[in-house]
């Protein structure tokens, strides 16, 4: 049992491949299904997760506690997903969140700028110059986002399994070539890597239950122990140290919690006494 992710862009045939291996494979296939349950169990408009997972850090930049809980909320929905196995994800961000976890094939498909820009004037009936220019823009858009929630460069060929180019492979191609590598060893789900999927989710559980408490915090977990990182003068700490608790313990699957509090230094004048 395997789980993969297809990161693409628009009028790649990524979604194309993505229905297609998961037919072949009869595994289930994710895309906006996690947006909408995120939507649902949160109550947040879809509108807005939609923009906090797509918009570039120019638009974000004035929303930052929002956009931080909102994918917080798309983090917990899709790793519920991945946490039952034989899934498959197409979309933005799903190997971000999984890239520690030795069971997830990474596939990266791409396809040539002119016959994407073909798809999009099609569908728009615009011209070629406008349908490059949107492709171009939402491209950009998306490796911003990368960039500013992770560090991470989405052309960077190092962060996937599988580098596929729709032009010289088909997408049969592309689907026989994924479930292929879904029957190597390597991509076995494991006890261990089982383990850390678990682990994963529930960190991600905590982090949303505490998100009302504090933002900014790092939350972990390894077998139920759960380790929370944030930072606060030391006049609060005391305080925040038994609200995290008290709230991450709620969390099913929480056995313990320990929080590592960085204090901060009130802030003084050169002048001050």
């Amino acid at each position: 049992m395997s789980i993969i992710t297809i990161s693409r862009g628009s009028y790649s045939k990524g979604k194309e491949v993505a229905e297609k291996v998961a037919q072949r494979l009869g595994y289930e296939c994710i895309s906006r299904d996690v947006i909408l349950e995120a939507s649902e169990e949160f109550n947040v408009p879809e509108i807005k997760l939609v923009r906090a997972i797509h918009d570039a850090p120019s638009i974000l930049n004035s929303f930052s506690y929002e956009k931080e809980k909102y994918i917080a909320y798309i983090q917990v929905a899709l790793l519920r997903y991945f946490n039952k196995d034989n899934v498959v994800y197409h979309g933005l961000a799903g190997h971000f969140f999984v890239k520690e976890i030795s069971h997830v094939i990474k596939a990266r498909i791409i396809s040539d700028i002119q016959d994407r820009v073909k798809l999009e004037m099609a569908k728009e009936g615009i011209s070629r110059k406008e349908a490059l220019e949107i492709l171009k823009r939402d491209d950009e858009e998306r490796r911003k986002w990368s960039q500013m929630l992770y560090g991470i460069d989405t052309h960077d060929s190092s962060l996937y399994d599988l580098v596929l180019h729709i032009h010289k492979f088909t997408v049969d191609d592309a689907v026989d070539i994924i479930c292929h590598a879904v029957g190597l060893t390597h991509f076995h789900t494991t006890p261990d890597s089982k383990r850390a999927m678990d682990d994963l989710l529930l960190s991600a559980e905590v982090k949303v239950a505490l998100m009302e408490i504090k933002v900014g915090i790092e939350v972990s977990a390894q077998n139920g122990i759960v380790l929370v990182k944030t930072e606060a003068p030391v006049t609060k700490e005391l305080k925040l140290i038994d609200d995290i608790e008290r709230a991450a313990k709620k969390v099913s699957g929480v056995r313990d919690v320990k929080t590592e509090v960085l204090h901060i230094t009130p802030y003084s004048t050169p002048f001050s006494d």
